[in-house]
């Protein structure tokens, strides 16, 4: 069953990636991140503001694609980027992400999205990851984890590697 389920889902024609954050997990996630009174913080995919909305400053900007600005054109200079991307377009999020040299990027991801790869693309950017939160969304495919990366320390709380083990 599951496996049909991800064939389903991998095969679509449309991906339906807006998908709204439940508030407490947003604000969980939010908790996570270690700001800084000076910091800008920044929501890419804002939608209805689940975390927008509760950023614990005034200092704050946001994109959203169904109100006409587009995460992909924004050349802001935010330190904190947190939110929940689309997951069909994460390697063009982390990429986009990953050259406004924030310090703090830190999305709520498929658990199947937080790759070897990924972390590696992350690490050789100079982001590694500070904290993990696995988390269930009743109403979404599989578990989620709210990820921290820092460009401010120098190794992650996980380790990877990239073999593929036979």
């Amino acid at each position: 069953m599951t496996s049909s389920i991800s064939h389903t889902i991998k095969q679509r024609d449309n991906a339906n990636d807006v998908f709204i954050t439940p508030l407490a997990l947003a604000k969980t996630h939010i908790d996570m991140i270690q700001g800084q009174e000076s910091d800008l913080w920044y929501d890419p995919f804002k939608n209805n503001g689940s975390y927008y909305n509760q950023f614990p400053t005034e200092n704050k900007e946001w994109t959203e694609i169904l109100d006409g600005k587009d995460f992909f054109e924004y050349s802001g200079k935010p330190t904190v980027i947190c939110s929940n991307p689309p997951y069909s377009l994460i390697d063009r999020v982390l990429e986009k992400s990953i050259s406004l040299k924030p310090r703090v990027i830190s999305y709520l991801v498929g658990i199947q999205n937080l790759t070897a790869r990924r972390m590696e693309i992350m690490e050789n950017a100079g982001y590694y990851i500070r904290a993990v939160h696995i988390c269930k969304v009743w109403k979404w495919y599989g578990m989620s984890a709210c990820v921290v990366w820092d460009n401010t320390i120098e190794k992650s709380i996980f380790s990877f590697d990239r073999v593929v083990w036979k």
